[in-house]
């Protein structure tokens, strides 16, 4: 089971308290991840990537067992942590400004 820590915005988005929890058969990706999340909580398409070319948008950040993921490869599996549980896979809005 995959945890997916989402911010505030969009699990009110999403209609969910707390964490998400993911069914996803191997090899667990962030790819795969964003699309079992978009196609279980159809809402959050487009609002975590772009509806076409599927890119990051600019102020959302991954987070992967304390790690920046945000700019490593959509298809890079992730870490056992991960895959097993253990730690959630972090969806985090980003800040800008002075």
């Amino acid at each position: 089971m995959i945890r997916v820590a989402l911010p505030a915005h969009l699990r009110n988005l999403a209609q969910v308290r707390g964490e998400v929890k993911l069914s996803l058969e191997a090899p667990i990706t962030q790819a795969a991840i964003l699309d079992a999340l978009e196609a279980q909580y159809p809402m959050l398409r487009g609002t975590v990537r772009d509806h076409k070319s599927k890119e990051r948008r600019a102020f959302i950040r991954f987070f992967v067992c304390g790690e920046d993921w945000s700019h490593e490869s959509a298809d890079k599996p992730l870490p056992s942590a991960i895959v097993n549980g253990s730690e959630p896979f972090r969806v985090i809005g980003a800040l800008a400004g002075g």
